[in-house]
């Protein structure tokens, strides 16, 4: 899975927004910014790993945001079922 996909994808966006749709089993694949704190990537790392769910690693925050259309950074995105 590419950043690109994030793009025209139904998408939530946000570390709070990703991990509720983990929770509810509504993704598909997360997307994690290498540059955000490792102690709120963390949680969520693990909980997509406990259900199965593709991480793919980005390297900034900055390209994470780009990608999902926004004007600020996001520290995890995450592609809808």
């Amino acid at each position: 899975m590419t950043l690109e996909a994030l793009k025209n994808a139904n998408r939530v966006i946000g570390i709070k927004q990703v991990t509720k749709a983990v929770n509810k089993g509504f993704v598909e694949s997360v997307f994690l910014a290498d540059d955000a704190d490792e102690r709120v990537l963390k949680p969520l790392e693990e909980l997509c790993k406990s259900k199965n769910i593709e991480v793919v690693k980005v390297l900034a925050m900055k390209d994470l945001g780009q990608a999902c259309m926004i004007e600020v950074g996001a520290a995890a995105a995450a592609i809808l079922k």
